[in-house]
């Protein structure tokens, strides 16, 4: 199964539904089911699901769209059960450009619930008791419809303005603490503020609602991730590749034989090697294709991969971090003047950070 479903997209951006989300959907027909709900009920419910989803996909544009005026590209809005995630190519490292680009999302929930309170009307709901409410609430028409909608895209306002990272109010709390010290600083405290919230929804979680929990652990992992992040960008700014590439490494041409390169796999500690035709660059051969492959009688050429990146050894260490972070293979030939003089992957780019560290 795949893990994303495809929807289209817009602007240029791919739209896509991870496959845990129809899991939502399923629980929500169980939980009317259970309940002894109608079809009228459950039709009811789904499209408001779905329609909550679209309001999260404009928000998720609206961050997107904001990005790209400032030439940061979104390379794809992803729909989980808990909410939707925009793949930014990077944050802004502007306080100004960030604070702009987090606060987009919600402002267009405040847009589309604003646009909802004067055509439900919201006023006739304010003006009923609470039993009348319940009771005006309890049938499945439009006009309720759109306000349970209204109430949705409030609630989503309220939720991302929590200053818990990586949501986005902890991206605003990161924004306006930067006007006033280094992003370093700024990060750990949002991180730290973003963690402790987190705890509370996990108490919280556990006496009342399991998805709190889910929301937990969620902002828990992300803040850690976005601290570590930071600190480690940090680190290695103003550093270049050629400071931290493997020299020494393993060339094959691809005619030779797999078993070649599985002898030397068993006997250095390299995983990935370099594919040389005529002194350059033309395939990349990875440690699991070799494992893969390697009771096969066949030769580098077969199992070898075209489709990679080449990096300069002059080039920014700060880029090639964020390039691994978003590539599933982060083995990187290195070149100087058109010429192989080495490789960089995440565990060799760590062990420079881990020195960095010591260092600082």
């Amino acid at each position: 199964m795949k893990a994303n479903l495809k929807l289209g997209s817009i602007s240029g951006i791919k739209i896509k539904v991870h496959w845990t989300f129809f899991f939502l959907i399923a629980w929500i027909i169980f939980g009317e089911l259970k309940r002894g709900g109608t079809s009228e009920s459950i039709l009811f419910n789904v499209a408001l699901v779905l329609a909550v989803f679209a309001c999260v996909i404009l928000h998720e544009l609206g961050h997107a769209l904001t990005a790209k005026n400032f030439g940061i590209q979104t390379k794809k809005i992803t729909l989980l059960p808990i909410g939707g995630v925009a793949s930014l190519e990077s944050i802004p490292e502007s306080p100004r450009q960030e604070f702009l680009v987090t606060i987009a999302g919600p402002l267009v929930n405040v847009i589309i619930a604003i646009f909802l309170y004067f055509i439900v009307p919201v006023n006739e709901f304010v003006h009923l008791n609470f039993t009348e409410t319940f009771e005006v609430l309890m049938s499945f028409t439009f006009q309720n419809f759109l306000f349970y909608l209204f109430i949705v895209n409030v609630g989503l306002v309220v939720f991302n303005l929590i200053p818990a990272f990586p949501m986005d109010g902890g991206r605003i709390l990161r924004a306006l603490l930067a006007n006033k010290m280094n992003r370093v600083k700024a990060t750990q405290i949002a991180t730290s503020v973003g963690q402790f919230i987190a705890v509370l929804f996990l108490l919280l979680g556990l006496l009342y609602d399991p998805w709190l929990i889910l929301i937990a652990l969620f902002i828990f992992i992300g803040a850690y991730g976005e601290n570590k992040m930071v600190q480690h960008l940090a680190l290695i700014k103003g550093h270049t590749v050629e400071e931290a590439m493997m020299i020494n490494i393993t060339t094959f041409q691809p005619d030779d034989s797999l078993d070649l390169v599985v002898n030397k796999l068993i006997s250095s500690t390299e995983n990935n090697f370099v594919v040389l035709k005529n002194n350059e660059v033309v395939g990349l051969i990875y440690h699991q294709d070799i494992i893969d492959n390697s009771n096969k009688n066949t030769l580098v050429k077969d199992i070898m991969n075209t489709n990679f990146k080449i990096v300069k050894n002059t080039d920014s260490l700060q880029e090639i971090y964020k390039l691994s972070l978003s590539e599933i293979n982060s083995f990187l030939p290195v070149t100087k003047n058109n010429k192989l003089v080495g490789a960089i992957d995440n565990f060799n780019l760590n062990e420079y950070i881990l020195l960095q560290t010591k260092l600082a």
